[in-house]
């Protein structure tokens, strides 16, 4: 088995790959050599040519890998399924986000509110709020990154209210997070993962989507905002 795994990854599971990561390590002696970034822009990456052993991105993504034959469809499996979550910065009051009306006014209420351009979260953000009829208020005075961790925002106090994949909250440190936005206005996102078609590694690749996708890593999965 190689030595080591290059993996291609949304930013959903950084956390708990990188604490996955000693452990497996440990085990199989094999290093997990990953990067993270939203999904939208790995399939880019992975278009213009960028190689990998491993993929994990949303479902949707994945989808598009196999039809475009650059992931192995007997090897795709659905590891995680994660909820937009909104955050605020350590200490501060927690707006109620429990209803459609609550977290309306906890949005138009905040000073400003940070969000990704990128990614599964930002993109059914711009959409929740267009269906709430606030875009144009929010986009005012909103912080829109292109890619990265909205709660970092927080932070640094130029937003009140970060939302993003609570998963994805969890890894930025200073903050707390308030909950998931009302389960009735999204929809979950899956993550899955694949083997490239191209990987020279290929059963180094198989044993590890095989550990990532077992009961072991459940507990993980959990402790770092993820549904396995």
């Amino acid at each position: 088995m190689s030595h080591s795994v290059r993996v291609l990854s949304t930013l959903a599971l950084k956390g708990a790959v990188a604490r996955l990561a000693e452990a497996y390590l440990a085990a199989s002696g094999v290093r997990i050599d990953a990067d993270f970034a939203p999904t939208l822009a790995l399939l880019e990456r992975l278009r213009g040519g960028e190689g990998a052993d491993l993929v994990i991105l949303t479902r949707e993504g994945l989808a598009e890998m196999i039809g475009e034959r650059r992931v192995a469809r007997d090897s795709a499996v659905d590891l995680a399924r994660s909820y937009v979550g909104v955050a605020v910065k350590a200490g501060a009051v927690h707006p109620d986000i429990a209803t459609e009306a609550a977290l309306r006014a906890a949005l138009l209420g905040a000073r400003a509110v940070a969000y990704s351009r990128l990614g599964a979260s930002g993109i059914l953000f711009a959409q929740l709020i267009a269906r709430l009829g606030i875009a144009e208020a929010i986009n005012a005075r909103a912080v829109i990154i292109p890619m990265g961790f909205t709660a970092e925002r927080l932070v640094t106090g130029e937003a009140d209210l970060a939302i993003q994949q609570i998963s994805e909250l969890k890894q930025v440190d200073g903050i707390e997070v308030v909950g998931p936005i009302p389960l009735g206005l999204q929809t979950p996102a899956v993550f899955s993962a694949g083997r490239m078609t191209t990987s020279e590694r290929t059963e180094a690749a198989d044993h590890l989507l095989r550990y990532l996708s077992s009961a072991d890593v459940a507990p993980v999965l959990r402790e770092t905002g993820l549904e396995p």
